[in-house]
């Protein structure tokens, strides 16, 4: 059983956050000649959900939103703690 230092520890920990925005599948020679001004094109509508990602495991979505000059991300969905939890290791398989 963890005592309580452990858990507060634990949940202090910083993982990183991912926000996909889309995803695309390209040949390597494509990839290669990628350059500056490049545009690549997705196949997802621009107001659909962005998924937020942990150790590459959805945790949830999201709508992309202005944030002053920034972009950020308003958080439509997540999923549950079960879920979250085991997309940080916490668990083989979040079932």
């Amino acid at each position: 059983m963890l005592m309580r230092t452990e858990i507060d520890t634990i949940l202090k920990l910083k993982v990183p956050l991912l926000v996909m925005i889309g995803e695309s599948r390209m040949a390597v020679e494509d990839v290669l000649s990628l350059g500056p001004g490049a545009i690549l094109e997705l196949e997802k509508p621009a107001d659909s959900d962005l998924s937020l990602l942990v150790n590459n495991k959805s945790i949830g979505t999201g709508k992309a939103v202005k944030v002053g000059e920034n972009f950020g991300v308003k958080i439509t969905h997540v999923n549950s703690a079960h879920d979250r939890i085991a997309a940080m290791g916490g668990e083989e398989d979040a079932g």
